[in-house]
């Protein structure tokens, strides 16, 4: 079966999937999980690949058609797809460093990219039981537990307002206190994982400045659900998914006049 990034039952396909892949991972206790460092001296766990599996075991059956980029996978990859190709980006356990900290704060993203754009998004977060999900033309919605999905909307900050701000708790950065410093701050809230992305898509913060390079699976999903959090269709992003390498450069989410990707 195709995936039609244009139906509404994709996103109920989405979700679910990842559900299961959250499910997983609490299978595995964060104070006993064998963990690891990568070569960027990152960790990861049993929880990030076995969740990882299930996803790509997934979608996969899915539509097998599609090509897909998973973080724990990616350095076996060989010909990764273009940034015009349709492809999935999968972070199985986004927050990795949350999950060890035992602090709720990690999440399940999964997006489709087409053409350099993300067109459907998902950001589960296993042990707060919220799932924020969007899809291109669908707008962004999010489910707490069983309730009903409630459609979420960024509210578009511009220069000279005071600001909300969202932030890595993980990352703190010298290039951060010094754009801080610019502008009018009025709230600073540090958080971990792709719920930055969501919590500017809801309303909640007005901007997620990010100045250290992430990779193209860390951002898509979230970046796919605060494009379409817009009240009357798709906010401009300033993250863009040309680069050969799979890096995003440093962004500022949430500005009203961001460039358009």
């Amino acid at each position: 079966m195709r995936v039609d990034a244009a139906d509404p039952r994709t996103l109920a396909r989405l979700c679910a999937i990842a559900q299961d892949a959250g499910r997983e991972i609490l299978r595995h206790s964060c104070t006993t999980v064998a963990c690891s460092l990568k070569a960027d001296a990152s960790p990861v766990t049993a929880a990030d690949v076995a969740a990882e599996r299930r996803i790509v075991q997934a979608l996969t059956t899915w539509d097998a058609s599609i090509p897909i980029v998973a973080e724990e996978s990616a350095a076996a990859h060989e010909g990764r797809p273009l940034a015009s190709d349709r492809c999935w980006l999968i972070d199985p356990l986004d927050g990795t460093k949350e999950f060890l900290a035992g602090n709720g704060e990690f999440t399940v993203n999964i997006a489709l990219l087409e053409c350099g754009r993300p067109v459907l998004g998902v950001v589960f977060a296993p042990m707060l039981d919220v799932t924020y999900v969007a899809g291109c033309g669908l707008g962004a919605w999010r489910q707490c537990a069983s309730e009903r999905p409630a459609r979420i909307v960024s509210r578009g900050w511009r220069p000279g307002q005071p600001a909300r701000i969202v932030e890595s708790r993980s990352h703190p950065s010298a290039a951060l206190e010094a754009y801080l410093r610019t502008i009018h701050v009025r709230e600073r809230v540090r958080l971990g994982s792709s719920l930055k992305f969501c919590r500017v898509a809801e309303g909640r913060a007005d901007l997620y400045p990010r100045f250290g390079p992430m990779m193209h699976w860390d951002v898509g999903a979230g970046d796919c659900i605060y494009r379409n959090s817009g009240p009357d269709g798709e906010r401009p992003s300033p993250i863009r998914y040309d680069a050969a390498d799979l890096r995003v450069p440093g962004f500022i989410l949430g500005q009203e006049d961001a460039a358009s990707a």
